[in-house]
């Protein structure tokens, strides 16, 4: 339930979830194409990332007596109330009700406004250092209410919690009046909550005097009263971050210096998050609401997506009282998607840098409550894949983890073994092997069936065309068709070479059996094993070609029967177009290739392998008697 996330925006929409290093950013919800982005000094404006047009919209200095004072990182939000609304903060709140295109200011100064901490007269010693990191009584956090217009909630650097009801006309102050948070922490969010227009969730952190306990704090009552909910005692690290889970009230992460906290008790107690992730600066949190997916800006490993939190809200709603021993969770649409490379990327060059992105195929969530029996062999989760005809179109061995696990289906359908492919078998193959995999399922839903033990559950998957490319069910289709057809003649090539692995692997046991053994009857079993192996070899090499014995690299093209099987199959997968008469006209090659390479193992099976058998039954030293 975690991977890393690279390559672009991907339509997510962030909440300043770019800070650090003086710079935030966050999305137009009306055109995904702009988005809001701000430089230290204060410096904000509106950027088409398609065409290039830029807009710079800095709130003005009105009043020439003051001078405007900007964090590094500079508050800015949306009104969730109005797209068009725009919150940006100074040392006042400011108001744009035009995106950015012009400003009023809707509040006083909301800071401690201390003139020995804002003087710069002297800053930088020797010579004048100011790049806007040395602003300070200023605001750092901004949260408008979805659930009343007029509710906005401030934070500010030099320790102040700034509340107003009535668009910011009056303001209410709680620097000092918030139990156990120290006067004069630095206040880096505030989170007004969904759910409840009083409640709201205050993040502090006092390391910059020494102090690295976490401080995060929740009141319900417009601030009239309030509780603790994260100290030294329920997560480690002073804190950054917190987020409640948008339709799960229960549900609730934090971040701290130390890493991602999750909370399924509504705050109740926390726990830390490690699965894939780092304990590592936890700077903010989104959710990105289409995709049920935690979106994590961090200090030192970029962006982190936690996809698919579903399951943690039905955790969360139960408030982690999970009842059930074994249980699987619904999946959301998965698009059976089309990737290029990042552009200007070449691969060979290794010229860039990409995190792992998640696995392109199916996620499917199941959940094994932990045993506290350590001797009990943990068993295997066995899953078997219906398509809408209740047929059975691929069977998949996974872990059986306790707790929350995650897999992902690569949408394909079961396939079949393919000559040199290995896999299992009556001879030759790899006993225990996992189901070879096939061809790409077709669009559609698709049931998962889980069992583990004597426990089962299932769940639905359903598969959508890539949008950009629609529908190629007809292309699939005819694919399908003459790759089975191929398989014919695949499948005899398969029992063939299996014969000749089976007739390989058994004069090596006589060869080793009677290998300090003399007489008679054991050198001419000596010469007879060693003609099974050579007439082995030779026709090995008359289906795969003779192995390169020069130095170097590569082999010397030749055709043979099996690249000319690979050629068909290769020709009839490598490109979305239904097989035509080149296709067809591949396939009978192969196949007339592989009738005669049949045609020759038959022989030696029916004469020197038959006469081998035979002479081995009748010295009585088969090795396979023992």
């Amino acid at each position: 339930a975690y991977t890393w996330m690279s390559g672009g925006i991907k339509n997510y929409y962030w909440e300043n979830i770019w800070g650090g290093d003086g710079f935030d950013a966050m999305p137009d919800p009306d055109d995904a194409s702009w988005i809001y982005a701000m430089s230290q000094g204060g410096s904000v404006g509106k950027y088409n990332y398609k065409t290039g047009e830029s807009w710079y919209m800095k709130p003005p200095q009105m009043d020439e007596k003051t001078m405007l004072r900007f964090n590094w990182n500079a508050a800015m939000a949306q009104d969730p109330t109005n797209n068009s609304t725009i919150y940006y903060g100074s040392q006042f709140l400011h108001k744009s009700t035009n995106k950015g295109a012009s400003w009023e200011t809707i509040s006083p100064d909301l800071t401690t406004n201390d003139s020995a901490k804002i003087d710069q007269t002297n800053n930088g010693g020797i010579s004048i250092d100011i790049t806007g990191a040395e602003n300070y009584c200023t605001i750092l956090t901004i949260a408008p209410s979805s659930k009343d217009k007029n509710v906005i909630w401030v934070g500010t650097d030099d320790g102040n919690v700034q509340l107003t009801r009535d668009g910011g006309k009056t303001w209410t102050n709680f620097r000092g009046k918030i139990p156990g948070l120290p006067v004069g922490a630095w206040i880096p969010q505030v989170q007004a909550s969904r759910y409840n227009a009083g409640e709201a969730f205050v993040v502090a952190n006092d390391y910059r005097r020494g102090d690295f306990k976490p401080y995060i704090f929740r009141t319900n009552d417009y601030g009239k009263t309030w509780t603790r909910l994260a100290d030294e005692k329920k997560v480690i690290g002073y804190a950054l971050c917190v987020l409640q889970d948008p339709t799960e009230p229960n549900l609730i992460f934090a971040g701290t210096e130390q890493g991602l906290w999750v909370s399924l008790d509504n705050g109740a107690s926390f726990q830390q998050w490690k699965n894939g992730y780092p304990s590592v600066s936890t700077y903010d949190l989104t959710i990105q609401e289409r995709e049920a997916d935690l979106v994590i800006a961090t200090f030192g490993r970029a962006l982190w997506v936690l996809d698919d939190i579903r399951p943690l809200r039905k955790l969360a709603s139960a408030k982690g009282d999970w009842n059930k021993s074994f249980a699987s969770f619904p999946n959301g649409n998965t698009i059976q998607a089309s990737y290029k490379n990042a552009p200007g990327y070449e691969w060979s060059t290794w010229g860039i840098w990409d995190a792992p992105n998640r696995p392109a195929g199916a996620a499917i969530s199941y959940y094994l409550k932990p045993s506290t029996d350590t001797t009990k062999k943990k068993d295997s989760v066995m899953v078997k894949i219906f398509n809408d005809k209740n047929e059975i179109v691929r069977n998949l061995k996974w872990s059986a983890d306790s707790g929350f696990n995650r897999k992902y289906w690569g949408m394909e359908e079961k396939g079949f073994r393919t000559p040199g492919g290995g896999g299992r078998g009556r001879r030759g193959g790899a006993a225990g092997a996992d189901e070879p995999a096939g061809q790409q399922a077709l669009p559609g839903t698709y049931k998962v069936v889980l069992k583990y033990q004597n426990n089962s559950d299932s769940t639905f998957v359903t598969l959508l065309d890539d949008p950009r490319i629609g529908n190629r069910n007809t292309i699939k289709e005819a694919q399908a068709s003459l790759r089975n057809e191929l398989k014919k003649s695949g499948d005899k090539l398969v029992e063939a070479m299996d014969l000749l692995t089976e007739a390989d692997n058994a004069t090596k046991k006589v060869e080793t059996y009677i290998k300090d053994m003399s007489g008679k009857e054991v050198d001419s079993l000596k010469k007879s094993t060693k003609k099974v192996q050579d007439e082995v070899k030779k026709l090995r090499e008359s289906i795969t070609g003779k192995p390169q014995t020069k130095q170097g690299y590569g082999q010397v093209p030749t055709i043979t029967v099996m690249n000319t099987y690979q050629q068909a199959s290769m020709s009839i997968a490598s490109k979305p177009i239904a097989p035509g008469a080149q296709e067809k006209r591949l396939v009978e090659n192969a196949a007339k290739l592989i009738e005669e390479a049949v045609k020759r193992v038959h022989a030696f099976k029916e004469g020197t392998w038959k006469s081998y058998q035979e002479l081995v039954t009748a010295t009585k030293l088969s090795p396979f008697e023992k």
